[in-house]
């Protein structure tokens, strides 16, 4: 994240930082355990292993994510949330529970 742009309040960084389509959805999937790139992949959905890569890349170098590899063959890969990815996954609680009501009132297929 560049820390040179100015912003008017917290969410600007936030955004930041989370956005794009997948972080937030990735970050929510780490929330409970530690989880493998195939299943973490498989729990996203639609999301490809090379976009995949790419955002827990990016969220590790933010310090959202902890990335753990052991030594086996074939190797076995873990990413899991840190502390401040846990934070900002609890901080991101209201908003989708807005997005939640925001479907729901609009008639849209549930969540």
């Amino acid at each position: 994240m560049a820390a040179s742009k100015p912003f008017n309040c917290g969410i600007g960084p936030a955004f930041e930082v989370i956005g794009g389509k997948w972080k937030a959805v990735i970050l929510y999937e780490l929330q409970d355990k530690p989880v493998r790139t195939g299943e973490l992949r498989r729990l996203v959905g639609s999301i490809t292993e090379k976009m995949l890569i790419q955002q827990l890349r990016e969220m590790e170098s933010d310090g959202l994510v902890r990335r753990v590899v052991y030594p086996e063959v074939p190797p076995r890969v873990e990413y899991s949330a840190t502390p401040e990815g846990a934070a900002l996954n609890k901080a991101l609680g209201p908003i989708a529970e807005w997005g939640r009501k925001y479907v729901a009132a609009r008639g849209h297929v549930e969540i």
